[in-house]
């Protein structure tokens, strides 16, 4: 090969390389401002977050005391502590139950929502209203005065029954649910949209031939409708759990914001409490992936 030949080959494959280099770079340059907030705003404080897990903190007139305690945080947390694990196991079995009725009513009111009716748009309006004026301070205020609660537990006196038929180890969940049935209502609207959009994607002239062949709604809701919204219902189930953790009263986030300010406790203390909540938010979400992908298996076999 001459030495002309070989100078165009490299004259090409650096032209190739300049090429592949602008276009990456315009990648990056984009993907910079979230590079930087994530790093700035996210990855440094959760950097201290874990660090302060494994020290006991005390705030001086100097700035903060760091004394190093390992996994001493955790430990005390899981074994000593009295509150955090009540109220922890309690709040994940509220949010277990909540879960499945929270999806369940948006898939049924998404059912009916899609269907083609007088005024549906205005139907879908309403259901969405409460996810915009829900936030985190109206809500608490809504619930301060009693808004968030229906009065049939107390009227007719329904704490005794299900405290009979359930036992005291059910019982507490099933009536934090029961005193939630508003937040049920209020927390769907975005799961009723995107239940919605997935609904759109199943083309119509599916449902159309099957109506030919002679198939009932019942039957096409089961083998149309129902596995077609699949990929749907983990990824609400996803949006939930993220949703439901993060609620404004949540008992367990008010424990871990007493703990940062109490003087034997304190920021380190507060942490590790955090971490365990996390983990534990990680854990559930990874449940919901995996049985997501086999689910997605399971299509691509069939």
């Amino acid at each position: 090969m001459s030495s002309e030949r070989i100078e165009e080959h490299r004259r090409r494959r650096r032209q190739r390389w300049l090429e592949v280099l602008r276009e990456q770079g315009l990648g990056y340059l984009f993907m910079a401002p979230w590079a930087v907030g994530f790093l700035v705003f996210m990855a440094i404080p959760l950097g201290w977050s874990l660090y302060l897990t494994l020290n006991k903190v005390k705030l001086t007139p100097n700035g903060f005391d760091y004394t190093w305690r390992g996994l001493g945080n955790f430990r005390d947390a899981i074994l000593l502590d009295h509150v955090y694990p009540v109220k922890l196991l309690t709040y994940l079995q509220e949010v277990i139950l909540m879960i499945p009725i929270i999806i369940i009513f948006a898939l049924f009111v998404s059912l009916l929502l899609n269907q083609s009716f007088p005024g549906r748009f205005l139907f879908r309006a309403i259901f969405f209203l409460p996810v915009i004026f829900a936030t985190g301070q109206v809500l608490t205020e809504l619930f301060s005065q009693g808004a968030g609660e229906l009065p049939f537990i107390d009227q007719y006196n329904v704490k005794p029954l299900v405290m009979e038929y359930f036992g005291p180890r059910f019982a507490e969940p099933i009536l934090g649910i029961l005193g939630k049935v508003v937040i049920i209502l209020w927390y769907s609207g975005v799961q009723i949209l995107i239940f919605i959009a997935g609904f759109q994607t199943i083309s119509k002239s599916v449902y159309e031939a099957v109506r030919i062949d002679g198939a009932t709604p019942w039957e096409s809701f089961w083998k149309i409708t129902l596995p077609g919204a699949v990929p749907f219902i983990g990824l609400n189930a996803i949006y939930t759990i993220v949703d439901l953790f993060t609620f404004p009263l949540n008992p367990v986030l008010e424990e871990i914001k007493n703990n940062m300010f109490k003087p034997d406790t304190g920021y380190g203390y507060a942490s590790a409490l955090a971490w365990i909540y996390f983990a534990i938010i990680f854990i559930l979400l990874s449940v919901v992936f995996l049985l997501l992908r086999k689910a997605a298996r399971r299509r691509r076999r069939v």
